[in-house]
């Protein structure tokens, strides 16, 4: 073989080994940015399947929503919602059980951010109905530490309200399905970030 047809081989050679790096290199570039893409980097596509995974399970109507602020205060806070579902708090929880009278909310709320769930019903409603969501509570406490309160409570936008620390459910009434479901899933859970706290040993008398 010629010199010049040497020269011209080792060139083709040459260009093909470049053209195939550079190929390798571009097709390296789109897998990385699909993996960050898929990963959620950016904030954006971890904040959606999280959103999902806290919502997989919930009763209809469930409001869930963030509540970063565990804070301990003294004297009275000005909550966002009514009843208060999560935020600053007093340093002494509530005790968990049946109150016929209206129960401090900063005590409520330790109470919530241990696991419990608070179910709060109008002044108004009819005896018939206090009876049921009394024995709809005793019939559901978790554990020794029951992790349930019932209270009334003025105000309400609903008949009846119950809350979770970061979540909320408007309830139709006393026989309303959904709060059994509401209750199965967060009772005793860990949405207020110290799970297996105590909800006895605090203050509050419950009559049950």
């Amino acid at each position: 073989m010629s010199q010049a047809r040497r020269a011209a081989a080792h060139a083709a050679t040459g260009g093909a080994s470049t053209t195939t790096r550079r190929a390798a290199v571009s097709a390296g570039f789109v897998l990385a940015l699909s993996a960050m893409a898929m990963s959620g980097c950016g904030g954006a596509g971890t904040s959606e399947s999280h959103a999902t995974r806290s919502g997989a399970g919930l009763p209809r109507g469930t409001e869930v929503f963030a509540e970063p602020n565990h804070h301990h205060v003294t004297g009275t806070v000005r909550y966002n919602r009514t009843p208060p579902a999560g935020g600053p708090h007093n340093d002494v929880w509530l005790n968990c059980g049946v109150y016929s009278r209206p129960v401090r909310n900063e005590y409520a709320v330790h109470s919530l951010e241990h696991g419990a769930v608070w179910i709060t019903y109008a002044p108004g409603l009819p005896s018939a109905g206090v009876a049921r969501l009394r024995r709809f509570v005793r019939s559901h406490y978790v554990g020794s530490e029951r992790y349930l309160i019932l209270s009334p409570y003025p105000g309400l936008p609903a008949s009846v309200v119950a809350s979770a620390w970061g979540a909320q459910l408007r309830l139709s009434g006393p026989g309303d399905s959904r709060l059994a479901a509401f209750v199965s899933h967060f009772a005793g859970g860990n949405q207020g970030g110290e799970q297996g706290g105590p909800c006895s040993g605090g203050t509050g008398s419950p009559r049950s």
